[in-house]
């Protein structure tokens, strides 16, 4: 289940490893999930260098800072580091301005625009996939629906253009790795390519169920449910809050975001808002939880992963990546409405059984999500499509 079952099985005795390899990242400006699986690249290949439209050197990890990143021109442009998303529809000829012709590998990480660089035809380009960008794909009309007038008329134009680029793009791929079976769906429709699945890694160095003594933190001492994301609308803490509102429980809400201060301000009394918190207290906090309430329909999502590393169950809803890393009446519960009483009757459930729900159990298989797993299957990945690219230039 952690990964592609195909993945772990190619040889490499007959492989040179690659002269000189790029990573080409969309931005880094901070350390979220598609910089942490950077990060495991870059383990692969320590020496690779970096390229990326834009990077903020003091958000990023010391591993990734230390090594050459090359901005594409949006990088020098006024504001960039904060307002980088409106140079999106520069993006692309960026990408292409970017030089990599002395590079034979190619990995390139993409959420937003990434993977559009051009190669030579005898390098091998393998694609990352966090997920088509959501933006101008199926989270197009929430998009321009929160956008003014003006705007709208200009995104309209924009999303058109970019939508042709990316498809076409797609084409400079020699081989695409989804994270989640849920995005490998999305890739074969918008770019109707075929990709293997290898989930992103959890750091199990940190996160763990060891709570004091070393032991597991039952279910009976755990007295909070945990909602943990960035607070923008399609993440659904919306949903969270309003279903706990009609509870006699509480909620703790980690995350900023353009949501917070209007859920802070209506949130009731029983869901007590943290803001961002440090990864340090993290693991204390998923430790504590009942469970981790999980609300959104996300291409993979690490969260509830983390959440289960440390014991945690996750009441999710049961669609998009949750259905690759949560086992119903194992390690969590899935609803199946975005709605209130759907959350609630879930929850309701839970209560009634969460003694069922064994802490041990719950981190041991999110064992299967470890960094080690991880670099296995994707270093299989890349050798597969670098052995495909050569195998087809050696029959020129």
């Amino acid at each position: 289940m952690p990964e592609d079952s195909a993945a772990i099985t190619l040889s490499k005795t007959d492989l040179a490893p690659p002269a000189r390899v790029a990573l080409v990242h969309y931005w880094l400006v901070g350390m979220r999930g598609g910089e942490r699986v950077l990060e495991e690249m870059l383990r692969l290949y320590p020496d690779a260098d970096i390229f990326t439209h834009v990077v903020d050197r003091a958000e990023i990890s010391a591993a990734l800072a230390a090594r050459p990143i090359t901005q594409s021109f949006v990088g020098r442009l006024p504001g960039a580091r904060r307002h980088y998303q409106k140079y999106l529809g520069l993006m692309p000829r960026a990408l292409e301005e970017l030089d990599l012709s002395a590079y034979d590998l190619v990995l390139s990480s993409e959420s937003g625009p990434a993977k559009g660089v051009i190669t030579r035809p005898d390098a091998t380009h393998v694609c990352y996939c966090h997920s088509p960008m959501r933006y101008i794909w199926d989270h197009y009309a929430a998009t321009s629906a929160q956008l003014g007038w003006l705007q709208r008329k200009y995104f309209s134009h924009l999303a058109h253009r970019l939508r042709q680029w990316d498809t076409s793009s797609a084409a400079r791929v020699d081989h695409f790795i989804a994270n989640s079976r849920f995005v490998a769906a999305r890739i074969g429709h918008t770019y109707r390519r075929d990709a293997a699945v290898v989930h992103p890694p959890v750091d199990l160095n940190l996160y763990g169920p060891a709570g004091t003594g070393g032991t597991p933190v039952p279910q009976s001492d755990r007295g909070y449910y945990l909602y943990v994301s960035q607070l923008v609308p399609y993440k659904r803490a919306d949903l969270a809050i309003d279903a706990f509102r009609g509870l006699d429980l509480p909620l703790k809400v980690i995350g900023q975001g353009s949501e917070y201060a209007r859920l802070a301000q209506n949130a009731p009394g029983n869901v007590q808002m943290l803001g961002r918190v440090g990864d340090d207290r993290m693991p204390d906090l998923y430790r504590g939880a009942r469970a981790l309430i999980f609300p959104a329909e996300e291409d993979f999502g690490i969260v509830p992963v983390e959440a289960m590393a440390c014991g945690t169950p996750v009441l999710a809803y049961g669609r998009g990546g949750a259905l690759d890393s949560v086992v119903s009446g194992q390690t969590g519960l899935f609803f199946y409405e975005q709605t209130v009483a759907s959350l609630q009757s879930i929850i309701g459930d839970f209560e009634a059984r969460r003694d069922d729900f064994d802490p041990a159990r719950i981190a041991r298989h999110a064992q299967g999500f470890g960094a080690d797993r991880f670099r296995a299957a994707l270093q299989a990945q890349i050798d597969g499509a670098r052995r495909r690219h050569r195998d087809r230039f050696a029959a020129v």
